[in-house]
């Protein structure tokens, strides 16, 4: 095969150390030659040590030593050639190392058992086995042709081994972890396998070689240190127990909470790095020095540790699958993320490049001229100036993304802020634009005396402090200066006791232009704010602040986060986070006059629709009995849920219906119906997720909690009263089985649509409007735009009306489309007068807005002065003298 060959002498130009190996062994150039045309994969290593007459720890590290030349001469050549990929390159080494690490620990462990027999716990009684955890690139599944392997060596609990020869658990996996080192990394007159790091362990180089769980998850509740953190992020269990290991891992790595200490950490194990490396001269390290390969990670991994206990997908190993969690989650610009992938790709190729040279673990741009040139030539460059320009572009380019990731964020400001004047704060204030200084000086003076400012930690007052004077100023450019300095103040009162949203708010001072904005238009959402401070991550990016929201998309990403598990406290609070991270969006969004009050309603109801059905999922899931894989049950919204006029604090009106003949279906859906109104309506620390109302199913509270589709359909045609099919003009399928949903819409349509007597209809409408006005008596001088005549309920009632009086000749109006489309509707079927129709419609409309605005302002009654809707109350009770008197 010419060709082949000379593809080979072509790539072995740029390996020195393949080239010593041909020499070495010329019989490997047939291997080579042979298996050039495909990666060597992991069940050919494993069939490559199956094969070798492995007898004792002589032979066995001479096997191994074997597979590692084959390995890496065929990964060499096939990535100089062209053949291959970073991910094939990274892949295989780490396949090797895993196939060998495996294989030895095998070995070595049945050998030490004949002697001692085997270990075993001394609290289950169960057999033990070594847990060899990988770190670094290892775990993270992409290391290098010449990396050395970063192990820590585990056992679950103490006891001892069973045989004649007894020793305790610790000695016996030490002796093993000792045997399996040596196989790894001794030097013998075939060479070495990997060389083994174990300085990642407890205590490093001076704590024990091996260490139990339970000294693992002592030492990370008392010696843990943050780098050790960042250490973890790719740890993971090569062999033996991998749950239980990751279930020690998992908290100290990852917060429950959004850990935006992160950034500071990060920065200073970065400050270390960088002063070694200038120290040490290593400007040219392309992984430690300024743009390199560890900049990249640390960018990646900073979001794992703030996001990575929130968002379980973060808790990703490879960095180049992190960067692609990091660009769908608009952490970063697609456009950086693509650069950082760029350059990572460019500078593991270099790598590579480096270490084929000599099989040297070095990182180190060369010296030598003419190896300057194999290098520049191996990387696809014709000579060493335009390879050195491609690579400077890569560099400063991820030098630049790091330094502004990773920048100071807030720092203390000049000492003539009010906040840290001892006097003259109120001239101070006055001077920035205070309406009333004195006032707000006051409120600053309260709080630096205020018992929970003088117990902060250092951290947390150092960060409070830098953060006020800017709180000072943006409190003047937003609404009521004052009042919103008081919202401000108490929301930072309020999260001084999480020092992670202080430093969120450090690392991104521009924050509190926004939530300035949010205090300053609305009691109410600074309120909210202020008891999701969780909520202060979704203020990081004004543009996804502001993006409409992809429903299916954000539904596809809540039930990836919640998994398909029974139900957890933890899913309770991931639906409530979920909840209140969407409502927040649209609030965003209302308060900056971008979404009409229909189209946030239309929104809410389409988040409301979204929890419930990941509720009914969840709650299904964990029912322990259930006779069937799929529930045949439906959720039925009524009220403000139904007809899509759903405000931030609405209540769920709704009813569960089901269709299913089994014997079990009416405990099974009893049981799942009242699941789902416990996960809707508990509190967790997270909050609720609604309050909900089923009062309105068949026989209301005294009625069954579920209903078969028949039984529904046989009440409202024989037992309902008018008022409950009123509400049924407002009733839609919100969630669960499609075709029950769409079921129960033929019966309302039916039911709507069956002739009625149209005197007896307005009696009895207005009869019940009656008794409502009666309900909510008005002792104020405002008007009440709900409950007041000529109100919002009057224009409903008098849809409701226009619906079951006419509906049976005019199909259209059985629609459930909103009551100012129902009524445009009924002025084109000739019912009412279009142009009474139309003021009908603008009062409804008018009211909406004003009752959304007065709740804005934290108001529970949303009450105004009469003679600001005047004109709209008359049309109201026009049009209700015309249908209704």
């Amino acid at each position: 095969m010419p060709a082949t060959e000379t593809l080979m002498d072509a790539a072995l130009r740029y390996t020195r150390y393949g080239q010593r190996l041909l020499a070495a062994e010329p019989a490997l150039r047939g291997e080579l030659r042979a298996g050039l045309d495909q990666p060597f994969h992991r069940d050919e290593m494993q069939a490559f040590l199956a094969a070798q007459p492995i007898t004792d720890e002589a032979s066995l590290k001479r096997a191994l030593r074997a597979l590692r030349k084959r390995v890496a001469l065929r990964l060499m050549v096939r990535d100089l050639s062209g053949l291959s990929d970073l991910g094939e390159v990274m892949t295989g080494i780490t396949q090797l190392a895993e196939v060998t690490i495996q294989a030895a620990l095998q070995q070595l462990d049945g050998w030490l058992q004949q002697t001692h027999g085997a270990p075993m716990g001394e609290e289950s009684g169960a057999r033990q086995e070594l847990i060899v955890a990988g770190m670094g690139k290892l775990g993270g599944g992409e290391l290098n042709v010449s990396s050395d392997v970063d192990l820590i060596y585990l056992y679950p609990e103490a006891g001892e081994t069973n045989g004649p020869g007894k020793l305790s658990n610790h000695e016996y996996f030490t002796r093993l972890g000792q045997k399996l080192s040596q196989a790894l990394s001794e030097i013998t007159a075939d060479g070495y396998v990997f060389r083994v790091d174990l300085r990642l362990r407890p205590y490093g180089e001076s704590g024990p070689l091996v260490s139990s769980f339970a000294m693992l998850e002592q030492y990370f509740l008392t010696q843990g240190r943050e780098w050790e953190r960042y250490a973890w992020i790719k740890g993971r269990a090569l062999s033996g127990d991998e749950a239980g290991l990751m279930a020690l891992v998992r908290p100290f790595v990852y917060r429950k909470y959004l850990d935006y200490g992160a950034f500071a950490s990060m920065r200073g194990l970065h400050a270390q790095i960088r002063r070694e490396v200038a120290r040490r001269e290593l400007a040219d390290n392309i992984k430690l020095g300024p743009g390199g390969i560890r900049e990249i990670e640390f960018i990646a991994q900073v979001f794992q540790l703030i996001r990575g206990g929130k968002e379980a997908a973060l808790q990703s190993r490879p960095t180049r699958a992190t960067l692609d969690l990091i660009a769908a989650r608009n952490l970063l610009p697609a456009s950086t993320v693509q650069e950082l992938h760029s350059a990572y790709a460019f500078l593991r190729n270099l790598e590579h490049r480096l270490q084929y040279l000599e099989d040297a673990q070095t990182q180190t741009l060369p010296t030598q001229a003419a190896d300057c040139e194999l290098i520049a030539q191996a990387m696809g460059f014709a000579d060493w100036s335009k390879f050195e320009a491609e690579l400077d572009v890569h560099r400063s380019r991820v030098e630049a993304h790091f330094g502004e990731i990773f920048s100071a964020g807030a720092q203390a400001t000049a000492s003539d802020s009010p906040w840290l004047l001892e006097n003259g704060a109120a001239e101070a204030l006055a001077t920035l634009g205070y309406a009333e200084p004195a006032r707000a000086a006051a409120q600053l003076a309260n709080l630096k005396h205020s018992q929970r400012y003088l117990n902060l930690p250092a951290n947390s007052r150092a960060r409070f402090d830098a953060l006020l004077p800017r709180i000072i100023v943006e409190a003047v450019h937003h609404g009521d200066s004052i009042e919103t300095l008081t919202r401000m103040i108490t929301l930072m009162e309020t999260i001084s006791r999480r020092e992670s949203y202080l430093a969120l708010l450090a690392e991104y001072p521009d924050t509190l232009t926004h939530v300035a904005r949010v205090c300053g238009a609305s009691p109410w959402a600074a309120d909210y704010l202020t008891r999701h401070p969780l909520l202060l991550d979704e203020l990081l990016d004004a543009r996804t602040l502001m993006e409409k929201r992809d429903w299916p998309q954000l539904a596809r990403r809540l039930r990836e986060e919640l998994g398909d598990f029974p139900g957890t406290e933890r899913q309770m609070d991931t639906l409530r986070n979920f909840k209140h991270a969407q409502t927040f969006h649209l609030l965003a969004q209302d308060l900056e006059g971008v979404l009409p009050i229909e189209k946030l309603s239309d929104e809410l109801t389409a988040l409301a629709q979204c929890i419930l059905e990941e509720v009914l999922r969840i709650a299904w899931l964990s029912l322990s009995k259930k006779h069937c894989d799929t529930p045949r049950f439906a959720v039925i919204g009524y009220g403000k849920l139904g007809g899509k006029e759903l405000g931030y604090a609405s209540d769920l009106d709704i009813v569960f219906l089901y269709d299913d003949p089994d014997q079990m279906a009416p405990e099974t859906y009893a049981r799942l119906a009242q699941r789902i109104n416990s996960w809707l309506t508990t509190l967790t620390p997270a909050g609720t997720l609604y309050e909900t109302d089923l009062r309105l199913r068949p026989d209301g509270a005294a009625g069954l909690l579920v209903s078969t589709v028949a039984a529904f359909e046989e009440y409202e045609k024989q037992k309902a009263w008018v008022w409950e099919h009123q509400a049924l003009t407002r009733a839609r399928f919100a969630a669960g089985d499609a075709a029950i949903g769409a079921h129960f819409e033929n019966i309302r349509r039916e039911i709507i649509r069956m002739p009625r007597a149209v005197s007896s209809l307005r009696q009895e409408v207005t009869t019940m409007r009656q008794k409502m006005h009666d309900a909510h008596i008005n002792s104020s001088n405002l008007f009440d735009l709900k409950h007041d005549a000529g109100g919002i309920v009057d224009v409903e009632f008098l849809v409701q009306f226009l619906v079951l009086a006419y509906a049976s000749d005019h199909p259209g109006l059985a629609d459930n489309i909103g009551n100012l489309a129902l009524l445009a509707r009924a002025a084109d079927c000739g019912l009412v007068d279009r142009e009474l129709a139309e003021t009908a419609r603008m009062a409804y409309r008018e009211f909406r807005t004003l009752q959304h605005r007065e709740r804005m302002q934290g108001k529970t009654q949303a009450r105004v002065d009469l003679a600001l809707v005047a004109q709209h109350v008359k049309s109201v009770k026009t049009l209700w003298d015309v249908l209704l008197t």
